[in-house]
């Protein structure tokens, strides 16, 4: 979408008590304390021990002048851009989009409705500001919170301001009006919401010198974010000491993102992981943090230099705690998903439990007799690929679904791969003859695929289906797009086995000949002749 920058120039107030407000006649944080009417703010220095040694947020009075905190009406701002908190379809009412939306006019809503569509949990859209004063409205979607799921929706959170602030600096919009995102509607503790909606706003000051940010709350919001607020932008010596005692042990990290370090520990096994996915291009699908379909999110904003902010801009020490972190939780992820919180509370929160249980799955593969399952043959190794990568083999037709204990199946599975795992590997699966009584219901390889580790989804490099059928490639895609969308990249449908040879030599493939026979009677004999040299990452 092109965005115009004269997009509001024909801007009309909206009847006699619609007020024009510019920036430059409020009151920045700076000097507000001037007119503070709060009580004295109480001297914690010579009560017990500080929280921090050092004060994490300075004294800074750049800063300060550049930070609005006002209880008004986002709409009648004659800024660059405001910000509008809706829900995925943009449809959502609320006080603030209400708001946006009747003063914008009917043009935004068409824009919105044509245009846009939708916009996942903590990704951010560009729209013009049409009726409104502001030139730009940035849309983003905030996270319903949960107790059960408190990290995810912080992380998200925390995602919605930065990405807001990203784009419009990266659309050079100098003053930006943020709405308080976390609507009542959300259900977000407001203390907590305050705390990551602050620290990320003077995170971002810090590191851009010339753009000023009003941050928007209503009249009965706006006690909590004055009580807060001197934490993250104290104005004297005795409010920076006193932030010392007040502020929470977790002040986020260099841009504001929440730290859970008992988290990173359980998700990322492989320090050295984090590394590899910043530098190597060529993990398939892995290194994309959001196979959302589209990706404009954190979630919108990668691996860039900070000051450089191109589409790439915020991110760094954030790649091994959100990205990194959401990218693990896409891959390992056992439901459907809506959105980006939806995504990082999949297995965010339960993967522990996912791992203990295949920790004890492993050690019964171990000790338990699978000859009924390994006597089947319908999966095996069968030498390597091109590149030296373990092939399995699966076919299809020797899988008695629906007369085979499947736990022990599952069991089998683990045995088998666990080993091989460690490194890169390659599936090939048969789907030659195949009928319904091998399908496994789609439940079970959904808690198959939700179960097995990290490792699993990350070291595989292809899965080939030879043979597919219509109902095969439907199955695939719906179950690649809803539950496994981080490996659909890997997957490679192949009407014939001479096509599995510009990956896999004839010499290092082991096939029944049920499958062989197939193939000469439906494509002929040398239906294909593969260039060696072509190789599959």
């Amino acid at each position: 979408m092109r965005l115009d920058s004269n997009s509001n120039e024909d801007f009309k107030p909206l009847g006699s008590t619609f007020c024009l407000i510019k920036p430059e006649t409020l009151p920045t944080w700076g000097g507000s304390a001037k007119t503070d009417t709060r009580l004295p703010i109480t001297d914690y220095s010579t009560i017990g021990g500080p929280r921090h040694n050092c004060s994490p947020f300075p004294i800074s009075r750049d800063v300060n002048n550049r930070f609005i905190l006002w209880d008004g009406d986002i709409a009648s701002l004659d800024v660059d851009v405001i910000t509008n908190t809706t829900d995925e379809t943009l449809t959502e009412s609320n006080i603030i989009s209400d708001r946006i939306l009747n003063v914008a006019g009917n043009q935004l809503k068409e824009d919105l409705a044509h245009n846009v569509r939708e916009c996942r949990t903590g990704e951010v859209r560009v729209t013009k500001g049409y009726n409104l004063p502001a030139k730009y409205i940035l849309h983003t979607v905030g996270p319903s919170f949960k107790e059960k799921f408190k990290t995810a929706a912080e992380n998200t959170l925390h995602c919605c301001y930065r990405n807001v602030l990203c784009k419009a600096k990266e659309l050079n919009l100098r003053t930006i009006a943020v709405c308080n995102i976390s609507t009542n509607q959300k259900s977000f503790p407001a203390d907590l919401a305050a705390h990551i909606a602050l620290r990320t706003i003077r995170r971002f000051l810090d590191k851009f010198t010339t753009e000023v940010v009003i941050f928007c709350v209503s009249p009965h919001e706006r006690g909590i974010y004055e009580v807060l607020a001197p934490l993250y932008f104290p104005r004297d010596n005795l409010e920076e000491r006193s932030a010392l005692w007040q502020l929470p042990k977790d002040i986020g990290g260099e841009y504001g993102e929440p730290q859970h370090p008992d988290r990173q520990i359980r998700i990322i096994r492989n320090p050295q992981h984090s590394v590899l996915m910043r530098h190597h291009a060529d993990d398939d699908s892995d290194n994309c943090p959001h196979d959302f379909e589209g990706g404009g999110s954190d979630l919108e904003y990668g691996l860039s230099d900070l000051n450089g902010l191109h589409l790439n801009s915020y991110s760094g020490g954030m790649q091994a705690e959100i990205q990194a972190d959401l990218d693990r939780q896409h891959l390992l992820g056992d439901r459907t998903r809506n959105g980006v919180y939806e995504s990082v509370v999949a297995d965010g929160i339960e993967g522990l439990e996912h791992q203990e249980r295949y920790e004890r799955l492993l050690h019964r593969a171990q000790i338990e007799d699978l000859s009924e399952v390994s006597g089947i043959g319908c999966l095996y190794q069968s030498g390597v690929d091109r590149l030296g990568r373990p092939v399995i083999v699966f076919c299809g037709k020797w899988f008695p679904a629906h007369n085979i204990d499947l736990e022990k199946a599952l069991l089998y599975l683990i045995k088998l791969l666990d080993p091989i795992v460690k490194g890169d590997y390659v599936i090939a699966y048969f789907h030659t003859l195949t009928s319904t009584n091998n399908y496994p219901s789609l439940h079970w390889l959904r808690d198959v695929y939700s179960v097995l580790p990290y490792k699993y989804k990350k070291n595989l490099k292809a899965f080939y289906i030879v043979h597919p059928t219509f109902w095969t490639k439907m199955m695939t895609w719906w179950f690649t797009t809803f539950m496994a969308p981080a490996i659909k990249a890997k997957v490679h449908s192949l009407p014939g086995v001479e096509h599995l040879y510009s990956a896999i030599t004839k010499d290092q493939l082991e096939i029944p000949a049920y499958i062989t026979e197939y193939d000469m009677a439906t494509n002929g004999i040398h239906y294909f002749t593969p260039q060696t040299q072509t190789t599959t990452s």
